[in-house]
C-alpha cells in the first residue's frame, strides 16, 4: 500500500470526521454522517494496520477513531464516581430494602443465643456433655481470652476478616436455598449461646462480654444484613409479586451483590476493631464503648442515606442503564 496516495484518497473523509467532531450538537443528519464516517475511518485504520503500519498515520487515525467512539457511545463516568455512588446511594438502598429482614434475622439469633445460653448455664448434664472439668476450666480460665491475643493483631485481624467474609459469601452463594442463610444464623447463635453459658456458668460473664461485644456488635450486625439479603432473594423466588419470577430474582440477585461488596468493608472494619480493639489494655467500657459507636456509625450510615436513596428510587440494582430494559408490570 502506498500510504501517501492512500492519505490523499481519504483525507477529506478524515477532515470532514475531525469538523462534525469539534460541533458541540448534531442534528439528525450530522449524526447519521458521523456514524458513516466513523465506520469507514475504522476500516481505514484496520487497513493501514495490516498492509503500510505507519506509525504517524496509524496514530492519527487511532486518536479519531476513539474519539468518534466516544462521542457516538458517551464517554464513560470516572471509577471514583462509580465508587462514590456505590457508597453513597447503591449500598445504603440495598441495607435499607433489607432493615425489616435484618431486624427479624437478629431477633432469631438473639432469641436462640440467649435460650442456648440459659440451658448450658443451669444445666449440668450439658455442660458435662461438652468437656472434662479440665477442658472446660482451661477454656474459661485461658483458652478464650487467649485466642485474641495470641497471634499478632494485624494477622488475627486479617484472618477473622477472611472467616467472616467466607460466611457472608455462603449467605450470598447459597441464599437462593433460602436453608443455608438460616443455617449459618443459627449456628452462630449456638456457638455463642453455649460460649456465653459456659462462661457465665463459671462466674465469668464479664470476661465473655468483655470481649465478645467490642467487636460482635458490628460483626454479628453484618452477618444478619448477609442473612437478611439470601433470605429476601430466597422470597422473592418464592413469591415475586406483581413481577416475572426471573425478573424478580435476577433484580433481588443483583441487590444482594451490592450487599456482599459493601459488607466487605464492614467486615475490614470489624476485623480491625477485633484484633486491635478487643485484645487492647482499655478498660472494659471503653472497648464496648468503641464497639456501640462503630455500630451506631454503620446504622446510622445506612439509616440515613439509605432511606433518602430508596425514597429517590434506588434499589440497590444496577442502574436502568446498565439493567437494560424491562417490561412494566402493574403494582
Amino acid at each position: 500500500m502506498d500510504v501517501e496516495a492512500f492519505a490523499a484518497v481519504h483525507e477529506g473523509e478524515w477532515a470532514e470526521l475531525e469538523a462534525l467532531l469539534r460541533h458541540r450538537r448534531l442534528d439528525g443528519a450530522q449524526a447519521d454522517r458521523l456514524v458513516l464516517l466513523y465506520q469507514r475511518t475504522a476500516t481505514h485504520l484496520s487497513q493501514v494496520r495490516s498492509a503500510a503500519p505507519d506509525p504517524a498515520l496509524l496514530g492519527r487515525l487511532s486518536s479519531l477513531v476513539a474519539r468518534a467512539r466516544s462521542r457516538l457511545a458517551g464517554a464513560r463516568e470516572p471509577v471514583w464516581r462509580d465508587l462514590a455512588r456505590f457508597a453513597v446511594v447503591s449500598f445504603p438502598a440495598a441495607l435499607w430494602r433489607i432493615r425489616w429482614w435484618t431486624a427479624a434475622v437478629a431477633a432469631v439469633f438473639c432469641a436462640v443465643a440467649t435460650a442456648t445460653g440459659a440451658w448450658v448455664a443451669t444445666s449440668p448434664d450439658v455442660l458435662a456433655a461438652m468437656g472434662t472439668p479440665e477442658d472446660l476450666r482451661a477454656y474459661v480460665e485461658e483458652d478464650f481470652a487467649g485466642y485474641y491475643s495470641e497471634n499478632p493483631a494485624g494477622s488475627f485481624a486479617a484472618r477473622v476478616w477472611t472467616n467472616n467474609a467466607w460466611i457472608a459469601a455462603q449467605c450470598v452463594a447459597l441464599g437462593i436455598t433460602g436453608v443455608w442463610p438460616a443455617w449459618v444464623v443459627l449456628q452462630n447463635a449456638f456457638g455463642v449461646g453455649s460460649a456465653a453459658g459456659l462462661m457465665v456458668s463459671a462466674g465469668r460473664g464479664d470476661v465473655f462480654f468483655g470481649l465478645i461485644l467490642p467487636h460482635g456488635l458490628l460483626e454479628l450486625t453484618a452477618v444478619f444484613v448477609a442473612a437478611a439479603a439470601g433470605l429476601k432473594l430466597f422470597w422473592s423466588w418464592v413469591d415475586p409479586g406483581p413481577r416475572p419470577r426471573a425478573r424478580a430474582v435476577a433484580e433481588e440477585g443483583r441487590a444482594l451483590i451490592t450487599v456482599a461488596m459493601g459488607l466487605v468493608v464492614v467486615l475490614a472494619v470489624s476485623g480491625v476493631v477485633e484484633g486491635f480493639v478487643t485484645p487492647s489494655g482499655l478498660p472494659t467500657w471503653a472497648r464496648i464503648t468503641i464497639g456501640a459507636l462503630v455500630l451506631a456509625a454503620f446504622l446510622a450510615y445506612g439509616g440515613v442515606l439509605g432511606r433518602r436513596a430508596v425514597a429517590a428510587g434506588e434499589t440497590g440494582d444496577l442502574r436502568a442503564e446498565q439493567a437494560g430494559d424491562v417490561q412494566p408490570v402493574a403494582g
